[in-house]
């Protein structure tokens, strides 16, 4: 496509500002819309020795579908014409311009992403989705991927040239498109449903919080193994595993079920054995848990007033509110605030006072928070000495003993049981998380 097509676009009633990409047989060019002055994009697809029938059965679908498509997200059509040249004819479709960056050149610019960010974004991609899946028949795009995705003041989805409708014969499609590292496995056999959408989104969000290629990640029976390089919540990380499920049995089947999913988390399951099943989060807990490359974090909600505490606050009360004591007489106003404060003191410490538990191959912290501030209450860092992870289970001990986990570093142990109450299913969920992640076997009694 070496031609100047300046004179024949200036016929149609657009002047070209310049060329934004190029590939065999295409380009993409940036255009002034003469008649409303406004920037568009002209989408051009010529003859070409690569050229294929299939090239432009796509090419005229994208402008279809862009014809019935009203949504402020969506690049907006404009116009569909033909060229005649010299070398035959060439194909252009004219939508609105989008002026942002993708999320693929975010990434190279400013580095990943984060966990908030990404959920704004799925959020925000979620809706289209949805406006594509609710349409009758369904629409399926089949190509989500960074590149696709522009963000000006909203996330856009562009590049509607592999969408696909969801008509008769179970919702099978014939063409094979898409993207390697985000196409699901079942759209490699020509079939595509609506959560084959949610599988590429998935994997483009793992990409922004990684800022590594689905395909420069490990797998395990086909799923993307991404947990252990970047810090994100445990629920987040579930959300992204159950987006990518390489079975759709597995997946979320509708886009609806995976934005209640992202809003409200729910303790992800399996169709697997209890044999082959690991520990999972507790759907009632509390506990935080979240992996990074470099450390394992686990935060422990306050432990609330226990006896302790009552046991203190009954002692200090009197003092606080100035009753007479027989022999030594009312209280000074100075030992009356100093018990009103301790009484505060150890109101807001039980109910407020959260634990985060840091580890990492060479320390391990305990630091507590409080009003979003941090002190740092033990940490122990080694350099020859061996984690150990040993669980004692309520049901090996004697009846009415609590479950017990503790974390040994040589002679040094942690008992979790110091920092929270737990049940028997949490600590069996944290025992597991901590022994993959320092990939040391549980000892357990």
């Amino acid at each position: 496509m070496k031609i100047d097509f300046s004179q024949e676009f200036l016929k149609k009633g657009y002047e070209i500002e310049k060329q934004l990409a190029r590939k065999a047989g295409r380009r993409t060019l940036l255009a002034k819309d003469l008649q409303s002055q406004e920037l568009v994009v002209i989408k051009l697809l010529a003859f070409s020795n690569d050229f294929s029938w299939e090239d432009l059965k796509l090419f005229e679908r994208e402008a279809q579908t862009l014809q019935t498509l009203e949504h402020p997200a969506i690049p907006r059509y404009i116009d569909y014409f033909e060229l005649d040249t010299k070398t035959g004819k060439t194909y252009a479709l004219v939508q609105s311009y989008i002026e942002g960056k993708s999320l693929e050149e975010i990434l190279e610019e400013k580095g990943k992403f984060t966990e908030s960010e990404i959920k704004n974004i799925a959020k925000s991609l979620l809706e289209i989705l949805i406006y594509l899946h609710r349409r009758q028949p369904p629409l399926i795009h089949r190509d989500i991927k960074p590149s696709n995705i522009i963000v000006a003041e909203r996330p856009y989805l562009v590049d509607f040239g592999s969408v696909q409708t969801l008509a008769s014969k179970g919702g099978q499609t014939i063409t094979v498109v898409g993207t390697y590292g985000y196409m699901p496995p079942e759209q490699f056999g020509g079939r595509c449903v609506e959560a084959s959408d949610l599988y590429s989104l998935g994997a483009t969000l793992i990409f922004l919080i990684t800022g590594l290629h689905p395909t420069e990640l490990p797998q395990k029976d086909l799923q993307i193994q991404f947990r252990q390089t970047a810090n994100f919540s445990e629920e987040f990380a579930d959300w992204l595993e159950w987006m990518t499920e390489p079975s759709l049995s597995q997946r979320y089947k509708s886009t609806q079920e995976a934005i209640k999913a992202l809003e409200n988390p729910v303790l992800r399951t399996r169709d697997i054995t209890l044999s082959q099943q690991k520990p999972k989060k507790p759907l009632l807990s509390e506990i935080k848990l979240y992996k990074g490359i470099d450390d394992l974090e686990i935060v422990i909600p306050p432990k609330g007033i226990g006896v302790p505490h009552i046991a203190l606050i009954s002692f200090l009360a009197p003092l606080g509110i100035g009753w007479y004591f027989s022999g030594f007489g009312s209280p000074s106003i100075l030992i009356q605030i100093i018990s009103i404060l301790f009484i505060l003191c150890t109101a807001c410490f039980a109910l407020f006072k959260r634990t985060k538990l840091k580890i990492n191959r060479n320390r391990i912290s305990v630091v507590y928070e409080l009003f979003g501030f941090d002190w740092q209450f033990y940490s122990h860092k080694f350099k020859n000495d061996k984690y150990k992870v040993e669980f004692l289970y309520s049901n090996l001990v004697e009846v009415g003993a609590k479950p017990e986990l503790f974390i040994s570093i040589g002679s040094k142990d942690i008992n979790l049981h110091k920092y929270g109450d737990f049940n028997s299913e949490e600590l069996g969920w944290l025992a597991q998380e901590i022994s993959d992640y320092l990939e040391i076997p549980i000892k357990r009694f």
